[in-house]
């Protein structure tokens, strides 16, 4: 350890802290100071040890030859985390959710062994407009996150927990383990789904909330990289239409000239998703009379088959089986369809998330789509051989908004002039209640 400095050097001893993997020796500096601390990540494996370090240099920021990223993707079925060196995936790690159902600690252990890193992309959701996690009060925070991230309240997700829906779980879980890196410290940042970019008309906004939530954004960035790097071709020459197909929620995604300028989100989607019914007849809506968050867990492939494992439903024949077969596969062919008003002539149809690796599914979406364009699955990071691909396109825009090796990309796709929340473009009379029962944004 060299330390240069008598300041830094007067603060105290070191904590003894093992090291991260793949973690390098890196600079510490103040803009405008000559001091240089070199140290091993053993000493520094997290914001939090660096303030309790340097208690009088908690603006000091750590300054790598290459940026390091990660991103954490929220999925139905697995957290994923991915953390990448100079675009490089050097750590990934997908956490079952069931296990974290019963051993939410989990996720913590995971994210601290990828630590060091200079930029988090936190479980976005519905995203909203890059938002430091340290801009939202702590005695606030929680709520917002079930608010703007979720769009729902603590109430509503406690009440989807006591009837015994999955999703619900699965939403506490990520409100919490958020709280907890709000607490830690960590150099977290939220970013946007596909309705809150600049790149999206706004005439297509009108009257929606999903278009696309935060993963499925990062997908799509993922596969602008994927095609320009693929092809040789500059930012300005890509166009794709790309269908992700997650455990629960499908979406497709338009994206031309390099960025993306329509999508269909997983709640408005033409067809069933394999939890969700995706998008809803108003006419059920006013039958039911009342709507809340834990009913758009339901209505898919699940309800209809009562197969709650994909394996299973691809293999087994029956006639529910092969009515929501048919359902959710005609309904992905509809959006791509769809996808091409804004998508006139796409380069390619991209395939991504847990279905599109499935023989059956797979085969079956190149029969359908290809009439549209050449359909190939979307390519991974390099070194990414385990996490989806929606974790990958976290870290990259992770990566791009610390300055790192992918801020051209997140530059051209304007991922950081993203704006508000996806509260925004409803023209329902009866929707203007609805954001006042939140709290504050900023």
């Amino acid at each position: 350890m060299i330390v240069r400095g008598s300041d830094i050097a007067s603060t105290g001893a070191y904590p003894n802290r093992p090291s991260a993997k793949g973690s390098r020796s890196p600079r510490w500096s103040r803009a405008g100071a000559e001091t240089v601390i070199r140290m091993s990540f053993s000493c520094i494996h997290s914001p939090t040890v660096r303030y309790k370090c340097f208690p009088r240099f908690s603006s000091l920021r750590l300054v790598h030859e290459m940026t390091r990223a990660i991103g954490i993707d929220p999925g139905t079925k697995s957290m994923d985390i991915c953390a990448i060196e100079d675009g490089v995936v050097y750590y990934e790690n997908p956490l079952d959710n069931l296990d974290l159902v019963n051993e939410p600690e989990r996720i913590h252990d995971a994210l601290q062994e990828a630590l060091p890193a200079d930029l988090i992309t936190g479980p976005s959701g519905y995203g909203v407009e890059p938002t430091r996690i340290d801009e939202i009060p702590a005695d606030s925070f929680e709520e917002w996150y079930y608010n703007y991230i979720l769009l729902t309240t603590k109430a509503d997700i406690l009440k989807g927990i006591e009837a015994g829906i999955f999703g619900a779980i699965l939403y506490k879980n990520m409100t919490d383990f958020s709280v907890w890196m709000r607490r830690e410290q960590f150099p977290v940042t939220f970013i946007p789904g596909v309705i809150e970019l600049p790149t999206v008309p706004y005439y297509r906004k009108l009257n929606k909330l999903d278009m696309g939530t935060a993963d499925k954004l990062a997908v799509a960035v993922l596969g602008v990289h994927d095609q320009s790097n693929r092809f040789e071709l500059p930012y300005k020459a890509v166009s794709f239409i790309l269908v992700e197909l997650g455990f629960g929620y499908n979406a497709v995604i338009g994206v031309d000239g390099g960025r993306i300028v329509d999508g269909i989100g997983g709640t408005n989607f033409p067809g069933i998703g394999y939890l969700t019914l995706s998008a809803v007849d108003a006419e059920l809506v006013q039958l039911i009379g009342t709507w809340e968050r834990k009913d758009t867990f339901e209505g898919g492939v699940v309800s209809i088959t009562g197969e709650m494992d994909p394996d299973a439903f691809v293999s087994r024949r029956g006639e529910k089986n092969e009515i929501a077969f048919e359902a959710m596969l005609e309904g992905i062919e509809k959006a791509v369809a769809e996808m091409t008003v804004s998508v006139n002539e796409p380069k390619e149809i991209l395939l991504s998330g847990r279905w599109t690796k499935m023989p059956g599914i797979a085969d079956e979406l190149i029969t359908r789509l290809s009439e549209y364009a050449a359909v190939r699955p979307l390519g991974f990071l390099e070194g990414a051989s385990r996490t989806k691909e929606t974790a990958q396109g976290y870290a990259i825009v992770a990566d791009g908004l610390a300055g790192g090796s992918f801020k051209e990309l997140i530059a051209w796709m304007q991922i950081d002039k993203a704006k508000g929340t996806a509260l925004e473009y409803i023209q329902h009379p009866k929707f203007k209640g609805v954001p006042e029962r939140f709290v504050r944004f900023k």
